[in-house]
């Protein structure tokens, strides 16, 4: 069942933005501002689940944002932040396996939702009935009066004591917030702790962050790119690692490349299927990881992996993958021999390495190629191969941990 879900509420127009295209899959580092914040979310260990509440008129761009994300399907929001917001906790107390025990309510205008961040609200969540993400404020308040030619003058101090800025996302026990929005529908209110407060619900405060800032206006969005381009936002690096692999003929009439098993005069002899592409690829991903290298994790010494399908290997390789809140960018593995041709196999394969890692199959390149007759794969003695993997991960901090 699931137990806490995140629902991003990013069905709004924004208007004051400017331009076309709302400002939500507004270009950030070359992907949707909506796609940061979505695999944020997706990627922390305690939530089981997002959902997102789009306009209607937004499907193509929101399928693009969430394009390699195992998200649930988006829902229709209504006229209004707080419709939408409505619409989108019905949708949840109808999910077929049973509500969700707690939700997390999140702008999709806010790209850098931090790990941390989220942590303290749902620790916050085991004793209170919501609990919000605030900064307390630091500068002097004006409060502005009219002045001549449209420009506001300075009127009085206003005392900052006890003053936050509110963030999002805001994390409640789901029934309690749902009540809360039907009891008050048709209420104009600033947020959802606002409607807490008003249903008499315990709302605590916990540390919020400056990089959780919501993206309003042009500037807000180069000060998103900014902190991108230097790591910041709670920053995200690209790793590139390598992997190599040969295994030799031996008896049969077929060998597993990449997952798919092609016809040929002879076998692949190893410990486990011999499969040179996947255990190329396995050790990509694990060397940009840092994670040590395939006979770390599947010792030759061992029988549980005698004739082991490949498959698993690669599969846990992108299991810690998931757990270090990374994602794949691209994967190209080479296979070299002069046989068995790969060529007619490859569009197979790509889809199998895809299938195995829940990606997109746009994201991996399958090549062959021969050696002209040279060396041992020249001489059809064996097949070698060797890869590149290239990962998003949360970037490291000065003492290397993530």
């Amino acid at each position: 069942m699931i137990e806490t879900v995140a629902l991003v509420v990013a069905a709004g127009r924004g208007h004051r933005f400017g331009g076309a295209l709302p400002k939500q899959y507004r270009r950030l580092a070359g992907r949707p501002l909506l796609a940061h914040c979505l695999e944020r979310l997706a990627a922390h260990p305690g939530i089981d689940a997002v959902r997102v509440v789009i306009h209607p008129d937004d499907r193509a761009l929101y399928d693009e944002a969430a394009a390699d994300l195992a998200l649930l399907e988006p829902c229709a929001g209504g006229a209004e932040r707080q419709d939408s917001v409505r619409l989108g906790l019905d949708s949840l107390a109808a999910l077929p396996g049973g509500a969700p025990r707690r939700v997390l309510i999140h702008d999709g205008a806010r790209p850098f939702p931090g790990a941390a961040m989220l942590e303290r609200l749902l620790q916050a969540l085991d004793s209170h009935d919501g609990a919000i993400p605030a900064l307390a404020v630091t500068d002097t308040l004006k409060r502005g009066r009219a002045g001549p030619a449209g420009m506001p003058l300075c009127g009085e101090t206003v005392p900052r004591d006890g003053l936050w800025r509110a963030q999002t996302p805001q994390a409640f026990r789901l029934e309690a917030i749902r009540a809360a929005h039907h009891a008050l529908k048709g209420e104009a209110l600033t947020d959802d702790a606002a409607l807490a407060e008003r249903a008499g619900l315990a709302v605590a405060l916990v540390e919020g962050e400056e990089e959780n800032f919501k993206v309003t206006t042009q500037q807000d969005l180069a000060r998103a790119e900014r902190l991108l381009a230097g790591g910041g936002a709670s920053g995200r690096e690209t790793r590139i690692g390598n992997g190599f692999d040969v295994h030799r003929f031996g008896p049969g009439d077929s060998v597993m490349l990449c997952g798919v098993p092609v016809a040929h005069s002879h076998g692949l002899v190893g410990h486990s299927d011999a499969d040179v592409g996947l255990h190329a690829l396995t050790d990509a991903l694990l060397g940009a990881l840092g994670a040590g290298d395939i006979g770390q994790h599947f010792p030759p010494t061992d029988p549980r992996w005698k004739g082991a399908d490949s498959a698993a290997f690669l599969a846990h390789a992108g299991s810690l993958l998931a757990a270090r809140g990374g994602r794949i960018l691209n994967l190209d593995v080479t296979l070299i021999c002069e046989r068995p041709k790969v060529g007619p196999h490859r569009e197979a394969m790509r889809a199998r390495i895809a299938g195995i890692l829940g990606i997109a199959v746009e994201r991996v390149g399958v090549k062959a190629t021969t050696t002209e007759g040279l060396g041992f794969t020249g001489r059809r003695e064996g097949i070698a191969a060797q890869a590149t993997a290239a990962l998003e991960l949360p970037a490291a901090g000065p003492d290397g941990s993530a």
